[in-house]
């Protein structure tokens, strides 16, 4: 493992979002959840933000079998007031969705795992994909799983989005097992913005899986059909290459001077404080540790991925199965992505992508999104959509 300190050389410095930025965000509400009303107009409010669509569908906060709505319910209950807003407000392109609001679609045409099995927030994030701006909808195919996505049109992009430029929005959650773990991802984004960050970035590898050329990470869009579909699904990748991506993120944030350190032990690290990022194999390590996990601690602003592929399969307590991005979030989580259901590794954000961005002063949901391939998928991220506790730097050239 290795670690080097902060050393931080900003050109033109920006921390946290400005007035604009907050017009540029709508929260959805669900009235019959006063979890979800108690989350939104805490962020709100603290945030300034007055763009608000209200909806009335199912609490899913109330048991896990309300946290899936089919299809018609979305286009019943949530997808007209929704559209109604945007129809009138050009200038969206952050969406908030809080505990309360369910967090996937059952049977969602054309997209998702199987038979359209979709999460929510992705499924609204890829709205009007297919109008105006090409696309291209990916088939996967592996282990059993089959299913559909759109290729994501900012991925690896190295510019701010924005719904005119790139289509589509990103979407992000105010989540976690409690009321009060929600409005906490709120408390760590602002507390963040106000110094700048020190805490170190642990990427805890598997050595086990072996580790692909660093230099080609981030991989594209793998294969992406020249004749969508027509050309055969895609396959998963291996797992070496996810191992390999957390080198080059490691690289990466050490050209940055960010605090990090990259471990290639089989030992799954935990008894970590004030991270301010982390990225593992979580459940999927050969040598997972569950205490191990659940004794990391993070400072405020601190983000996160795990490589599981139901890590936010519920946002309420449960027992068994995989490890939780819920439980990051308890411990101190600002940022998180996890999956509703199985999204296959080519789906999981490039650790790369995610921290050399963030690092450089893009907002939480840029970074997130920037990291991941697809849309009309699996994924979830959880967070403030504009938190930005870096300040704004270029991209370092890179070094011979």
């Amino acid at each position: 493992m290795f670690i080097v300190p902060l050393v931080l050389i900003s050109f033109g410095i920006a921390f946290g979002p400005s007035k604009h930025d907050r017009d540029r965000v709508v929260v959805i509400r669900n009235e019959s959840s006063p979890v979800s009303i108690a989350v939104a107009n805490d962020y709100m409010k603290r945030r300034g933000v007055q763009n608000v669509v209200t909806i009335k569908t199912q609490d899913s906060a109330t048991s896990a079998d309300r946290e899936t709505v089919s299809y018609k319910q979305f286009q019943d209950d949530i997808e007209p007031a929704l559209r109604a807003f945007l129809k009138t407000h050009s200038g969206i392109d952050f969406i908030v969705t809080t505990k309360g609001v369910p967090l996937r679609i059952a049977d969602a045409p054309g997209l998702g795992l199987n038979n359209g099995r979709v999460s929510l927030d992705s499924f609204v994030a890829a709205l009007d994909y297919n109008v105006g701006l090409k696309s291209a909808v990916l088939k996967f195919e592996d282990s059993g799983f089959k299913g559909s996505a759109y290729a994501n049109r900012y991925w690896d992009t190295d510019t701010p989005f924005s719904h005119a430029k790139y289509g589509g929005y990103l979407v992000t959650r105010l989540d976690g097992y409690t009321q009060e773990d929600a409005i906490a991802l709120t408390t760590r984004a602002l507390e963040a913005e106000k110094h700048l960050p020190a805490g170190t970035v642990l990427l805890d590898s598997c050595p086990d899986f072996g580790f692909d050329d660093t230099e080609k990470q981030p991989l594209p869009i793998f294969g992406l059909p020249k004749n969508p579909g027509q050309d055969p699904p895609l396959a998963d990748v291996e797992y070496k290459v996810y191992n390999a991506d957390m080198r080059k993120a490691a690289d990466s944030l050490k050209h940055l001077n960010v605090p990090v350190e990259l471990d290639e032990t089989p030992k799954f690290i935990g008894d970590a404080a004030d991270l301010m990022g982390y990225c593992s194999w979580g459940s999927n390590d050969r040598h997972y540790d569950e205490q191990a996990y659940h004794r990391l601690k993070f400072a405020p602003g601190a983000v996160c991925e795990t490589a599981v592929s139901t890590s936010a399969r519920t946002m309420l307590h449960t027992s068994g199965g995989q490890s939780m991005i819920a439980d990051l979030i308890s411990q101190g989580v600002t940022g998180a992505k996890g999956y509703s259901d199985e999204p296959l590794l080519i789906a999981v954000a490039s650790p790369s992508v995610l921290f050399d961005h963030y690092t450089r002063g893009y907002t939480l949901a840029e970074s997130y999104f920037a990291a991941s391939r697809f849309v009309g998928w699996e994924d979830i991220v959880l967070g403030d959509p504009l938190c930005r506790p870096y300040p704004v730097r270029k991209r370092l050239a890179k070094q011979p």
